[in-house]
């Protein structure tokens, strides 16, 4: 029987999205969903329980957005000083029965049911007790990765300018389960109004 416990997720939801230029990238839409709705529902159809989303910049249009979902809502007052702190603030509030947290970026318009189902089920498959992560036909780590519960800490202290990729890199191989994803379409992040249209032109 596997611990008690559901399988959070906690979206970043708090940037500036400078690159892309005076509008929030994150409520550009894609056959009339924003990208953060397409990403909380990925995770909600591939049984992620809760869905934490980490608002900062452009705080009221983005809890706007996302008003009529299911999600949790915590803000970042900090948000300029880095993705590191808006990671601390969404692991601060998930809830004390969450099991794991997929850390999400919220520009991920493809992340597919499939791809956060089969995270959740390697995650089962280890005990709910090792980071899980998705990775490339080549090899390379991407995102979204589920952190266990016992790493919650090692989140909420990571330095604001930095994220949690420089944590998982020096964990040992025994606490890491690397999950290969033939869809690297599902990896796709928007940073520019270019990468915005090859995803609308893909349909």
């Amino acid at each position: 029987m596997p611990p008690e416990g559901d399988i959070g997720a906690v979206v970043l939801a708090a940037g500036a999205s400078r690159r892309f230029g005076e509008e929030n990238k994150l409520l550009a839409t894609i056959d009339g969903r924003s990208l953060l709705e397409r990403v909380i529902e990925a995770l909600a159809g591939g049984g992620v329980a809760q869905t934490v989303v980490v608002t900062g910049w452009d705080r009221e249009a983005v809890e706007g957005v996302v008003a009529k979902r299911d999600v949790h809502l915590a803000h970042n007052a900090a948000w300029e000083a880095g993705m590191g702190g808006s990671i601390g603030v969404g692991i601060a509030a998930s809830g004390p029965a969450i099991a794991g947290a997929l850390v999400v970026p919220g520009d991920m318009p493809l992340l597919t049911t499939g791809v956060v189902a089969a995270l959740l089920a390697a995650f089962e498959q280890c005990g709910r007790d090792r980071v899980v992560y998705p990775v490339t036909t080549s090899g390379a780590q991407r995102n979204p990765v589920l952190w266990p519960r016992r790493f919650f800490a090692d989140l909420q202290a990571l330095p604001p300018a930095a994220g949690a990729k420089a944590l998982l890199a020096q964990l040992p191989a025994s606490d890491r389960v690397a999950l290969p994803v033939d869809d690297e379409g599902a990896f796709f992040d928007i940073d520019t109004p270019t990468d915005l249209a090859a995803v609308r032109g893909r349909g």
